[in-house]
């Protein structure tokens, strides 16, 4: 079997899955079960793997499947316990007070609070949190969900506290082989770790500097009365100033201090600065842009889960009082990810599964309280008491907030178990090379000296599959460091180019749309927004490789010690 062949056929799943959503505009509750079935009959049948792995794949998909729900269930139960307590009606205020404009309301809440709650938890928690905030804020379920989206790209590699970095290529190269030359040179394992932090934390402030730009525009030109760009433009200056605000203190954190702490102290040094640069109308538009009267808006645009004013808490609550849910969700995040101690105490608490069905290296497992759902499910018990909430309102949050999962954990039942049979496919009867690695290597192998260019791609396809930065980094990583090696290249600066197209691929990753349009009730337009969302992923992954060429050709950039 020719490689140029096991790569279409590796790629046939991933075909199938833009060809229904994006072209046919089929939606994800459709489509996923199709692309499931081929995925299995693929993996059975040209793979030859075993009807015993292609399950136990299906059965880890459907545990991870699990912890996404509870997060999806824990994002929503919090958005509807501020919508019956009054604070949503008191955030809205709050922001309504620093500007009335949308167009400044989306660099602050969701691309700078993004950030920062990316930083904390990652794994998709930022716009699970972010979307229904923004529908409760008036906007429209769709844009809600491409903004979440888009957030998701530059904040992701330094995500959970560096989690894609520290556990990603960490578990993805031969980090036993690598660290003895380093030890042999005087190095050790961390200084790796570090060089490439640096190279991901300077490519993306160079790259995504102009998301919240990106954003904007995108919020006006298809969600504006007017469906112009033009308002986009006149809001620019701000979000490049947004974008300044988080990227410079991300990149300085991830130079001098590690991969822990980038999107974290970023994402609070720009909501600090930026909110207060709002307050005092530094660069903000003097005209004030809003969407369309809501009885305007197409049926595309608006979700089942709504914010009307009849429905919000009418009991008076001071801002601080009503950003207290959201503040603690940000500290018990960050305490669980960063001491050990905590870390250990909720993680002992957990459902494990070992060998799924006696597969080696198929494992799943549950940990509820220290996943991002167990914290904000405890935010919203600690809500009850700080809001002076009644039982019947929070029993009508938790009856709305469960009706939500219904529809979402279908569609994802049959998307994350695809996602496993692909990564799990590199076991198999006929000694082929996983799905995704033979999608690599075919690019590898017919690109040459130029594959700098594609090694983002490389790693957004792998978020694409996974919507994990980390999973990708684990599955490709590897393959990178010896693509780099054979040609020559720097590993440090090529495994960085992964991370970072890892991260951008998060914005196309089906089951983390899922996930966002499950909180704002958009099940079944997750097309419409993958439509969106694949030109700023296109962005991303082509000026990053555009840049690693650079480094490799023009730079001259080379590994502190030869590790070929």
């Amino acid at each position: 079997m020719s490689s140029g062949f096991l790569a279409l056929l590796a790629f046939a799943p991933i075909l199938l899955a833009g060809v229904l959503l994006i072209g046919l505009r089929w939606s994800a509750r459709t489509a996923m079960p199709v692309v499931y079935g081929i995925t299995a009959l693929i993996a059975l049948f040209a793979w030859d793997m075993s009807f015993n792995r292609v399950l136990s794949s299906t059965l880890q998909g459907l545990v991870i499947t699990l912890s996404l729900l509870w997060i999806i269930f824990g994002a929503i139960l919090l958005l509807n316990t501020l919508k019956y307590s009054g604070g949503i009606a008191a955030i809205r205020s709050g922001f309504a007070a620093i500007s009335p404009d949308p167009r400044i309301q989306v660099v602050i809440i969701c691309w700078l609070f993004g950030c920062f709650i990316e930083g904390a938890s990652g794994f998709g928690t930022p716009a699970a949190i972010v979307a229904p905030l923004l529908v409760a804020m008036g906007f429209p379920a769709m844009a809600a969900v491409l903004m979440g989206m888009l957030l998701q790209s530059t904040p992701v590699s330094f995500g959970a506290v560096g989690t894609p970095i520290i556990v990603g290529v960490s578990a993805g190269v031969d980090n036993v082989a690598i660290a003895e030359t380093l030890i042999a040179h005087g190095y050790a394992w961390t200084d790796y770790l570090n060089w490439i932090s640096v190279r991901v934390a300077i490519i993306h402030a160079m790259v995504g500097t102009i998301m919240p730009a990106l954003m904007v525009l995108m919020l006006t030109r298809f969600f504006g009365k007017e469906k112009s760009w033009k308002a986009g433009w006149e809001a620019v200056p701000f979000a490049l100033f947004g974008g300044l605000a988080f990227t410079l203190p991300y990149a300085l954190t991830g130079i001098f201090l590690g991969p822990e702490f980038p999107s974290l102290l970023g994402g609070l040094v720009g909501l600090a600065v930026v909110t207060l640069a709002a307050r005092a109308g530094f660069l903000v538009p003097k005209n004030v842009w809003q969407f369309a009267d809501r009885k305007d808006w197409p049926l595309s645009w608006v979700g089942t889960i709504e914010m009307r004013a009849e429905d919000l808490g009418s009991r008076p609550m001071s801002a601080l009082r009503a950003w207290i849910p959201y503040v603690l969700v940000g500290a018990l995040l960050v305490v669980s990810r960063v001491f050990p101690e905590v870390t250990a105490a909720l993680k002992g608490v957990a459902l494990n599964f070992t060998a799924i069905l006696g597969e080696a290296g198929i494992n799943a497992g549950l940990d509820p309280l220290y996943l991002p759902g167990g914290v904000l499910v405890a935010v919203v018990m600690v809500t009850f008491f700080i809001h002076r909430m009644r039982l019947s309102e929070l029993s009508r949050a938790v009856r709305e907030s469960s009706g939500v999962l219904l529809s979402a954990g279908f569609v994802l039942l049959f998307t994350v178990p695809m996602v496993r049979i692909l990564i799990n496919s590199g076991i198999n009867g006929a000694e082929l090379p996983s799905m995704p690695v033979a999608m690599a290597h075919f690019v590898a192998d017919n690109v040459g000296g130029i594959y700098p260019l594609f090694a983002p791609a490389v790693g957004a396809l792998g978020a694409f599959l996974a919507g994990s930065n980390t999973v990708s980094n684990m599955m490709f990583s590897q393959f990178q460091f010896g693509v780099a090696n054979s040609l020559g290249l720097s590993t440090v600066l090529v495994i960085s180019a992964q991370a970072v197209g890892a991260a951008a691929g998060n914005m196309i990753a089906i089951h983390n749309v899922v996930a966002a349009s499950a909180t704002v009730g958009m099940l079944g337009r997750e097309g419409l927004t993958l439509r969106k969302t694949i030109w700023p992923t296109i962005y991303y992954v082509t000026l990053t490789g555009i840049i690693t060429l650079i480094g490799c050709y023009v730079l001259g950039l080379t590994d502190p010690v030869a590790l070929g």
